[in-house]
């Protein structure tokens, strides 16, 4: 989900996304959950302002179509494939960048292109456990609940959409009639966007320069308790 997010706020604000889908069934979201007429609410939410394409990328013609519109027609292009199956379907970034030298490709996964699980599939509430999005150490209680939305997809599709706009700006705006040759690869992992959003629970629960402690929730209602200093606050 993470990168169709992405592609989704780019275009709330007037980007033109084609959205590639496989012949035949399409992307898997139009028959996720809920369903009317024929087609998920999920999907009507993820692919609306987007146009759709077929096409069938690990066939070397999909892939050859595919290059050849990135060519013509693409400003940035994203990616939502583990580390190594982008190989597969015909779709490398340097293949792109070759037809297209000025595009900007965008690659969100699970846990980034290296490192040991680069090659896992980037499931949200995995990645979000990863992140440590859960809080499960430290709280006073056996385990710490979690939403039941795609949190970190949504999160990484933010990052990389912001990534997007600034790699843009950044060939186009600030660095026109400079040096073109800076790298124009924007990769974002999910785990990585949540870990962003721990705020103050990197410091808190692993000891750096201070010993965490938990306070009761903020208000009525809250489900997780708020870290603290023990410097500063008594449980």
């Amino acid at each position: 989900m993470a990168g169709p997010f992405a592609g989704t706020i780019l275009a709330y604000f007037g980007a033109e996304v084609i959205k590639v889908e496989p012949p035949r069934t399409g992307d898997p979201v139009r028959v996720w959950r809920l369903m009317e007429d024929g087609t998920s609410l999920w999907w009507r939410s993820l692919g609306r302002n987007k146009k759709c394409i077929t096409l069938d990328l690990p066939q070397a013609g999909g892939a050859r179509r595919w290059r050849g519109r990135s060519r013509a027609r693409s400003t940035f292009v994203i990616e939502n494939f583990p580390a190594g199956h982008d190989g597969e379907v015909g779709a490398r970034p340097q293949d792109v960048e070759r037809d297209n030298p000025g595009v900007v490709y965008c690659r969100v996964s699970g846990y980034g292109q290296t490192g040991p699980y680069a090659h896992k599939p980037g499931y949200a509430s995995v990645c979000e456990g990863v992140g440590r999005l859960p809080l499960r150490e430290r709280l006073p209680r056996p385990a710490a609940s979690a939403p039941e939305l795609s949190l970190g997809d949504s999160l990484a599709g933010l990052h990389a959409a912001l990534g997007i706009v600034m790699a843009l700006y950044n060939r186009d705006g600030r660095k026109a009639g400079r040096a073109r040759a800076a790298a124009r690869r924007w990769t974002w992992a999910i785990y990585e966007a949540v870990f962003n959003m721990m705020e103050a629970w990197c410091p808190s629960t692993t000891g750096w320069a201070w010993c965490a402690s938990a306070r009761a929730p903020s208000c009525p209602g809250s489900c997780r308790p708020t870290p603290t200093s023990a410097r500063t606050a008594s449980t």
